[in-house]
């Protein structure tokens, strides 16, 4: 298959893992599309085929159960905000988003909650697995561990595109960094009820590891507004920073703006999002860049519906509740109220 051409970077991670030479080159060009994109291809990544395919099949067969067998792990059901979504209950700006999902985070056990426990200690716990589909546990699971490395690799690519020591980062993500993962499906427009797969919106953690399968739909808008495609490209993922390294570096990373078109009637899109993030108690840093990178910062974008906080929990407690209104208000009507007095808008 030819891979399509691309207005994004393609970046090999193997030449990080290469010659000095070859990772002082990688090292340059990430800078560049930190700084100029917010968004690139990552070829050479080394996670294997048969898993990436396994992960696309356990997936696929469990959006093709009946309804009520996926319902069985709603994520109404869960504190924690994990399980399955049916298309039309996440939101997006307000906005319904059409794609069913199944939201899988760091697999733990829920902590004791008292009242001076601060509201994201309720988003640490179990993942809802589906009895349907046995086979997705380990599969989920080995994933996960993969691509966790992977980001924890660019972020110390990351940490030296940014004149920063290799470990830069590691203060706020050890011992455990937060692994979202979304396996995905976007039903063609014959079903959605609009164009709107997921709307426009910034990731909010550190950075975005992206498996796209086959057919596309993703968008990314450019510093200067204009619409551009990221179609897949066999092979890679397509990375992108959140807003967590928007913050650490006073805007010289961009934290893009993108959105998912529903697919065309009769046609679904999958795809497998992995958001890496900070621990929940961390509290985002505002990195000493070198003069030369600090004469080029942007400093933060100001969105009046969507603040940013440099305390990491407070930063996705705040995306979770928007995002999933029918769990907050199953289960945190009192953080609804709280979330209300600290962001007005």
């Amino acid at each position: 298959m030819t891979a399509p051409h691309v207005a994004l970077p393609i970046l090999d991670f193997s030449l990080f893992r290469g010659t000095a030479e070859d990772r002082a080159a990688f090292v340059d060009d990430l800078r560049r599309a930190l700084h100029d994109d917010g968004f690139f291809y990552l070829s050479g990544h080394g996670v294997p085929k048969e898993l990436i395919a396994a992960l696309v099949a356990a997936s696929k067969r469990f959006f093709a159960l009946p309804m009520a067998e996926k319902l069985q792990i709603e994520m109404v059901k869960s504190p924690h905000f994990r399980g399955y979504n049916r298309a039309g209950f996440e939101r997006t700006r307000g906005e319904q988003d059409w794609r069913e999902q199944i939201d899988f985070n760091t697999e733990g056990t829920a902590r004791s909650i008292s009242p001076d426990s601060p509201g994201w200690a309720r988003l640490f716990g179990p993942n809802q697995w589906p009895e349907a589909v046995p086979e997705l546990k380990e599969i989920v699971l080995s994933y996960q561990t993969q691509v966790t490395a992977i980001g924890i690799d660019l972020l110390k690519a990351i940490a030296l595109a940014l004149g920063q020591p290799e470990d830069a980062f590691a203060a706020v993500y050890e011992p455990q960094p937060t692994q979202l993962l979304k396996l995905i499906r976007y039903p063609g427009r014959d079903v959605a009820q609009s164009d709107q797969g997921v709307g426009a919106h910034k990731d909010g953690g550190l950075i975005t590891i992206l498996l796209q399968h086959e057919v596309p739909g993703l968008r990314v808008q450019t510093v200067d507004g204009r619409w551009i495609d990221a179609p897949p490209v066999p092979g890679t993922f397509v990375i992108n920073t959140g807003e967590l390294l928007e913050l650490a570096t006073n805007g010289f990373v961009r934290a893009d703006v993108h959105d998912v078109i529903a697919p065309p009637p009769g046609v679904e899109r999958f795809s497998f999002a992995f958001f890496l993030g900070a621990r929940y108690d961390a509290t985002i840093p505002v990195l000493p860049l070198p003069e030369d990178l600090r004469s080029l910062e942007r400093g933060l974008s100001v969105d009046p519906l969507n603040p940013l906080f440099r305390n990491v929990g407070q930063n996705h407690l705040k995306s979770r509740l928007r995002s999933h209104p029918d769990v907050a208000l199953a289960h945190h009507v009192d953080l609804l109220a709280e979330l209300a007095e600290a962001d007005p808008a």
